[in-house]
């Protein structure tokens, strides 16, 4: 069978504490599935754990979260989820001014950030606009190809 010797009497020399081990354990499930069913299964692990200390049993909460686990065993959660962040319906979208062609004939023409109120003032027509904010992404060109295209991603606004 490919095992050593020695491992085979350890194997079986562990058998009748392994039995009591289980033994122990299915009668903790039933005292699990007491304080459970009596929650109306609202309990899960801590607070069956802290039912299980209260009655006398020194029982660790990861052995009890292994039973329940095993069992499935689960409280119910009936707590509603808060989402703290509403987005405003009635908002206009960030208006996407380069048209999502990024192409560009030098470095620097394009520039992209994100649509945060914060702007720098209007620069002189021969230099790029530029949105600023801690959101902002530059667009560069790239080396390849010639140095005609550029990549880069935004997330919100465009500005050219």
């Amino acid at each position: 069978m490919g095992i050593n010797r020695s491992s085979y009497y350890a194997w079986l020399v562990a058998r009748p504490a392994a039995a009591e081990r289980q033994c122990v354990e299915d009668e903790l499930t039933e005292e699990i599935r007491e304080i459970h069913a009596s929650s109306r299964g609202a309990y899960g692990a801590p607070r069956v754990h802290a039912a299980l200390r209260r009655k006398g049993h020194a029982v660790n909460r990861k052995k009890v979260e292994r039973i329940m686990r095993e069992r499935d065993i689960r409280g119910v959660t009936r707590r509603r989820h808060r989402h703290l962040t509403q987005q405003d319906t009635k908002a206009a979208p960030a208006p996407d001014l380069v048209g999502r062609d990024f192409t560009a004939t030098r470095p620097g023409t394009k520039l992209v950030g994100s649509g945060s109120r914060r702007e720098l003032p209007p620069p002189a027509p021969t230099e790029p606009c530029v949105t600023v904010s801690r959101y902002t992404a530059l667009v560069t060109l790239s080396t390849r190809n010639g140095g005609q295209t550029a990549s880069g991603r935004t997330s919100l606004g465009i500005a050219v």
